[in-house]
């Protein structure tokens, strides 16, 4: 198996536990690749490893790249599986708000050069042959500019011999404890005469209406053409729904709430002192961890049995008294309430210590600066969020790695944002899977993954549809 795009690891991970085994990535940022690096290929040295290069495969050969994993080999021979999600930003609607507001132009996502990444991904595919293909992105990239762009890619793909399906699955539905709506397919080769298919949810959850909505829009496109395309011309598949008998998703709380209390930042401590990437803190003794945690914990070839490294949260001391207002499910309207609330006792307790705070003085707007965000809730409904213990969470995002307002911790005691172990928890890497670079870097690590767990679930349906059932042969039989 070959990842591309890899990123720390997500796809890999999940592709490795089910019993793959991996031969590289290509990964464009440094710190991801050194990620996947230390996790794949830790009994490497740094000299001898190739994958702790970063590399642009824009301008990496592919039959180069495999004459580097496995020299003299014939190319169409090394890689029986390409999986990869080509960076999502332009598909995503989040993205294209995002380019709108850089560049100022309105269409400026259409023309983003992120979008015909997946172009690169189908050129491996076309040097190297593999038996299946696996892409992961966004539902956007179903309805991208008035483009179906999955359909496009398919039909490349079966120009060039591949049977193909995609599908949208959403990892709360995969033992995931966290609501992710992604787009998936596969690619068979078709001298391999199997018709891909996806795995059937393994726990149940009712989607919330926002990510209802999601999963309606992207799929318009693609219902359009089930209803227009000869049925063997669709390569369209409707997601299966759960149903009611099947165990809940793992909440917040069952995935998070094992791991030890933080409260360094309510207590004076600069973060200099507090936080260490390597620093061991120990699992608690006075939660029992849940089965989810406890598969966290004993992951094989990647176990932790006293306690977890990179605990580290974000250091936001104004906002701290606000986080322990919220409410669980609250987001930042109701937050800058709070910070309303919090900023209108400040003036009282200092008026009533003799202070003379006039109204749009300049020092009521320097204790405003310090109590209440900035941010017009009009336009940031979503920044900030606090978690429900008692739900899966919302989707991670890269946007973690530069602020995690979005995801609050629920516990009220801590007052914080998540930390990166938390988020990796959230995301379903295992506890002992490390990751390279700062809190910022790690964050968006595990913001842009593929849960481990969903990809294992692909990966597993895979082996069940290429791997020839075993035959019992009867005495009649072999005679």
């Amino acid at each position: 198996m070959i990842d591309l795009f890899s990123g720390a690891g997500g796809m890999s991970l999940g592709f490795k536990a089910a019993g793959y085994e991996i031969l590289g990535g290509i990964e464009n940022d440094p710190q991801a690749a050194s990620t996947y690096a230390l996790n794949f290929h830790h009994d490497l040295t740094a000299s001898a490893n190739l994958d702790t290069q970063a590399r642009d495969i824009t301008k990496t050969d592919p039959v180069e790249f495999v004459a580097s994993l496995c020299p003299g080999a014939t190319p169409e021979t090394v890689a029986d599986v390409i999986i990869g999600g080509p960076p999502c930003q332009a598909f995503a609607r989040i993205g294209r708000a995002k380019l709108r507001e850089i560049t100022g132009d309105p269409e400026g996502y259409k023309r983003d050069e992120r979008a015909r990444l997946y172009a690169h991904f189908l050129h491996y595919v076309r040097r190297l042959r593999p038996i299946v293909v696996v892409m992961e992105n966004v539902p956007d990239i179903l309805n991208y500019g008035g483009h179906n762009i999955a359909d496009e890619i398919c039909e490349t793909l079966d120009d060039e011999g591949y049977e193909c399906r995609y599908t949208l699955l959403n990892a709360v539905h995969f033992g995931v404890p966290q609501l992710r709506e992604r787009f998936f397919l596969i690619g068979i080769s078709r001298e391999i005469g199997i018709t891909p298919s996806f795995p059937t949810p393994t726990h149940h959850c009712q989607l919330p209406h926002g990510y209802k909505g999601i999963r309606r829009f992207a799929l318009k496109r693609a219902r359009k053409a089930v209803q227009q395309d000869a049925p063997d011309a669709c390569f369209f598949v409707l997601p299966t729904e759960p149903n009611d008998g099947l165990p809940e998703s793992p909440t917040v709380e069952l995935a998070i709430g094992d791991l030890p209390p933080i409260t360094w930042h309510l207590e004076g401590l600069p973060p200099s002192r507090a936080q260490r990437g390597d620093k061991l803190a120990r699992y608690r003794d006075d939660f029992e961890p849940s089965a989810y945690a406890l598969a966290m914990r004993a992951w094989p070839g990647y176990e932790a049995s006293e306690g977890v490294c990179d605990h580290l949260i974000r250091y936001l001391p104004r906002d701290y008294p606000i986080f322990a207002r919220m409410r669980p499910g609250e987001q930042y309207p109701e937050a800058r309430v709070h910070a309303l609330e919090l900023f209108a006792e400040k003036l009282n307790e200092l008026r009533a210590r003799g202070e003379d705070i006039q109204d749009g003085s300049d020092r009521y707007h320097e204790i405003m600066k310090l109590t209440v965000p900035p941010y017009d809730p009009g336009k940031f409904p979503n920044r900030w969020r606090k978690l429900r213990p008692d739900a899966p969470a919302h989707t991670l995002t890269a946007h973690l790695g530069k602020d995690s307002y979005s995801h609050i911790h629920y516990d009220d005691a801590q007052a914080r944002t998540i930390s990166v172990r938390e988020a990796a928890r959230l995301q379903s890497f295992p506890d002992g899977f490390r990751f390279v670079g700062g809190m910022n870097a790690a964050l968006r690590q595990i913001g842009n993954a593929v849960p481990p767990l969903l990809a294992k679930a692909i990966a597993e349906h895979l082996a069940t549809l290429l791997r020839p059932s075993p035959v019992t042969l009867t005495v009649e039989t072999a005679l």
